[in-house]
């Protein structure tokens, strides 16, 4: 008698503690530290191309048709596959590049890549030209 009572002790207990395990198991996944301080998540880049309506060296910014993009310390400006600066986008030219948008809705560029990618620079068109002769 006391071996049934001791087995059904068993059993009820493990009724019992069934449902806790369910509900373990069906925990939400932690989110990394990084997340739960607080840090800012990895803002995604936007491409962008037009061309160059204004440029303010002021205010360090460059108009397209529809949009304005802050230049910042970190933006990588490229003219012809080289470094270039600020200074290089005049109006007028065509631009290709990749913007982020910040806490303030503002465009920040992260790169900028000066001139048309689809005509050919003179070193080609000279190729070119004597291919045809």
């Amino acid at each position: 008698m006391k071996k049934q009572i001791a087995l059904y002790a068993i059993v009820a207990a493990a009724f019992m503690a069934a449902p806790a395990l369910v509900r373990a198991e069906d925990s939400p996944v932690k989110k990394p530290a990084a997340a739960e301080s607080g840090a800012p998540a990895k803002k995604h880049v936007v491409p962008f191309h037009g061309k160059v309506s204004a440029v303010d060296a002021t205010a360090m910014t460059v108009k397209l048709t529809t949009q304005t993009l802050n230049i910042t310390s970190e933006t990588k400006i490229t003219k012809e596959g080289k470094p270039a600066t600020f200074a290089d986008i005049t109006v007028g030219e065509k631009i290709t590049g990749q913007y982020k948008k910040d806490s303030a809705g503002k465009l920040d560029a992260t790169v900028i890549h000066i001139g048309d990618k689809g005509a050919p620079t003179e070193g080609k068109k000279k190729a070119a030209s004597t291919e045809k002769n």
